[in-house]
């Protein structure tokens, strides 16, 4: 094998190696972190927000209405991409989209703080340009990064996606803890504040990518030198055959991933409503101890491991990059005060009532510890081709709807309420998320993988619209929760998330053969 394929791009500080990755890797995997924080803070408590009593703060809608307007939000975020993708490839650079956006995110955020109607659209609209022009390019700059270094990119993906991870466990359980039991707009708030810190991380720690991520004018040496590589031309120079096959592959990918994300993406719609009102979430006793032990383990551990990652990185780079560092280590100092205050709070009380959105915080939890493992998995000789990663995805995701389905079947047709325990979410989630780490980050593997480097924030943009309409699906089908339960029953309701995805991984691993042929040697 060729030294080319496992040369880094960047800086020479980029290459400086953490958990055998490039340093500037973990630069992006903080971004990533943090604006994820934002994203998943504010989706894990809009639904409960938009349903929850006026008297409680919220404004009453129905559930329909509430999961009508998540499922459009969701939605827009991944179709905004293809826009920010294509002013990035034309003339932002990728670098300076990933700012822009950051920027514009902050000030959708802070908008949501308000408690009216005209900001919290004000909030979704900024939320959605902005993400258009962070979502799609960060990752642009990963296969910047690793365009030497083909055989890494699982690998790399994988531990990005362990920070796109950990801001969504760190979004999920303070802003919705903030949310549920201090004030939904102060949720709201607290995750513009770190989605400001990110922003200023990455302003201050850019140079660490050299010339990759610049505007197509600042990088056109770079480009040159990249070109230069004997690996690099064969890799872009193919016949029109040979590319035109490997977009049908990521055609579909893409497909399928619709499949997944209308099922994955209840989480955040019908999935927080069966937790908020048919899930036992009061424990006493002996109980509420066990669950206050495991939540405190649940929240420190992975807090932990995320700290010890972040010293790591200081190791490395504080020499040169000490504001940004310094902007890093705040908040993670903001982030042990409010942790270390809510479990406070959690061990002074008699019971214990689980906030509805914890649930949300299992995925990005199971993912943490699991992400590791999985990446070696990919890296070694039991890596599995593409389709059979989607396929396990998403059979593993209907089984963890089947769990549901069965944990509900004692809830009476047309109920409004039950109180099933809560072992039945926890279970799901986990399943959901082993899924998730088959089919998700290899995605954005594969993409980058098949289709040419100055096509790559393009074909991203395209990728999230997958997504998106995935995200949509999630909306209406989740909003006919009380249609389908008050004509059948709740676990008839789960049972539809649980056929759907199996047969649609069944279909696309018996389709690998096709597949091999059409990617053309790519693995």
């Amino acid at each position: 094998m060729s030294v080319a394929k496992f040369r880094f791009e960047g800086s020479e500080m980029n290459r400086k190696l953490l958990m055998g990755h490039p340093s500037g890797l973990f630069v992006l995997f903080f971004t990533e972190m943090w604006e994820r924080f934002s994203y998943y803070g504010m989706r894990a408590i809009l639904v409960l927000f938009l349903t929850s009593a006026i008297i409680d703060g919220g404004w009453g809608w129905s559930r329909e209405d509430a999961l009508g307007l998540y499922g459009t939000y969701t939605m827009l975020v991944y179709f905004s991409p293809i826009i920010g993708g294509f002013l990035a490839d034309k003339f932002l650079g990728y670098r300076r989209a990933v700012a822009i956006g950051a920027l514009i995110m902050t000030l959708g955020h802070a908008a949501m703080a308000f408690d009216t109607p005209w900001s919290l659209y004000l909030g979704i609209a900024l939320l959605v340009a902005g993400n258009g022009l962070f979502k799609p390019n960060i990752t642009s700059i990963i296969n910047g990064v690793y365009v030497n270094a083909q055989n890494k990119k699982d690998g790399a993906f994988t531990i990005f996606y362990m920070g796109v991870n950990a801001g969504a466990f760190l979004g999920i359980l303070l802003c919705g803890y903030i949310g549920e039991t201090v004030g939904w707009h102060y949720g709201f708030g607290l995750a513009g504040i770190f989605m400001f810190i990110g922003m200023i991380q990455f302003l201050l720690a850019q140079t660490i990518f050299g010339k990759i991520g610049l505007s197509p004018s600042e990088s056109i040496d770079y480009v040159d030198a990249i070109s230069n590589n004997e690996e690099e031309i064969k890799a872009e120079i193919v016949p029109a055959k040979v590319q035109r096959d490997r977009y049908i592959v990521v055609g579909i990918l893409a497909f399928f991933t619709i499949f997944f994300w209308a099922a994955f993406e209840q989480a955040g719609g019908s999935m927080t409503i069966f937790a908020s009102d048919y899930t036992d979430r009061v424990l006493e006793g002996s109980s509420a101890n066990i669950f206050r032990i495991a939540n405190t383990l649940l929240t420190v551990v992975p807090l932990i491991i995320i700290t010890y990652v972040l010293f790591q990185l200081f190791k490395i780079t504080f020499s040169k990059y000490k504001v940004s560092n310094l902007a890093l280590g705040l908040s993670f100092a903001i982030i042990w005060a409010i942790v270390i205050w809510m479990l406070k709070n959690q061990f002074t009380q008699e019971s214990t009532e689980i906030p509805a959105s914890w649930f949300g915080i299992l995925n990005s939890f199971y993912i943490i510890a699991f992400a590791p493992l999985v990446s070696k998995i990919w890296e070694s000789k039991y890596n599995p081709s593409a389709t059979v990663k989607f396929g396990m995805g998403l059979i593993l995701l209907g089984l963890g709807f089947g769990i549901l389905a069965y944990g509900s079947a004692s809830i009476p047709q047309g109920a409004q309420t039950a109180s099933v325990s809560i072992v039945w979410l926890i279970l799901a989630y986990l399943l959901h998320t082993l899924g998730e780490l088959s089919l998700s980050p290899v995605g954005l593997s594969y993409v980058s993988k098949l289709v040419p480097a100055a096509k790559i924030g393009l074909m991203f943009g395209l990728w999230y619209i997958a997504i998106g309409l995935g995200n949509k699906a999630a909306g209406s089908m989740g909003g006919m929760i009380d249609k389908i339960t008050a004509e059948y029953d709740m676990s008839t309701f789960f049972l539809i998330f649980t056929i759907v995805p199996i047969v649609a991984g069944l279909i696309l691993m018996a389709l690998t053969p096709v597949v091999k042929k059409l990617m053309h040697g790519v693995k």
